[in-house]
């Protein structure tokens, strides 16, 4: 019995030690752990997303029309706007990690409602992530818009946003 608690409490500390003689580099499971935030801002520790991602120029959206149960498929350039049903959806960026990393799909979306008759009812704006389409979800009882894919060529540094 105590024989095996000593040989529990060795291979708890196994590690430890390893940690300790590589001078603190720790292996990619340890490097990963978040660590408590320090009282540096996070902007000065944090890398760039944007150095990391691709801008690419044309936003793949899935759309549902929860009335007809029409789904679509629209592209969606950035800066230009595409309607689906009575909404506009405007693209202001789309972003897509690199494919060495663990993949990810985000554009930066403008959707408003033109009604007939009455002004133009911004419904959302912001980002909205592939990988997780209820993070940032827009409300409407009509319709439903989420973010597929990014494509297109690489836009330029000067005009990513």
């Amino acid at each position: 019995m105590r024989l095996t608690a000593v040989l529990a409490a060795l291979a708890l500390l196994a590690p430890t030690a390893a940690f300790a003689q590589q001078g603190g580099q720790g292996t990619a499971l340890q490097q990963s752990i978040p660590q408590a935030p320090s009282s540096q801002s996070s902007a000065e520790s944090a890398p760039s997303p944007t150095g990391m991602d691709l801008s690419l120029d044309v936003a793949v959206l899935g759309g549902l029309d929860k009335v007809t149960a029409r789904v679509a498929t629209v592209e969606a350039p950035v800066g230009r706007s595409v309607h689906f049903g009575t909404l506009e959806i405007i693209v202001r960026a789309c972003k897509k990690r690199r494919p060495e990393e663990s993949p990810e799909s985000a554009a930066f979306l403008d959707i408003w409602d033109l009604k007939s008759g009455g002004p133009a009812q911004s419904l959302f704006r912001g980002w909205m992530f592939a990988s997780s389409p209820a993070l940032s979800a827009m409300e409407h009882p009509i319709y439903d818009i989420w973010v597929l894919d990014c494509r297109g060529g690489q836009r330029p540094a000067t005009e990513a946003r």
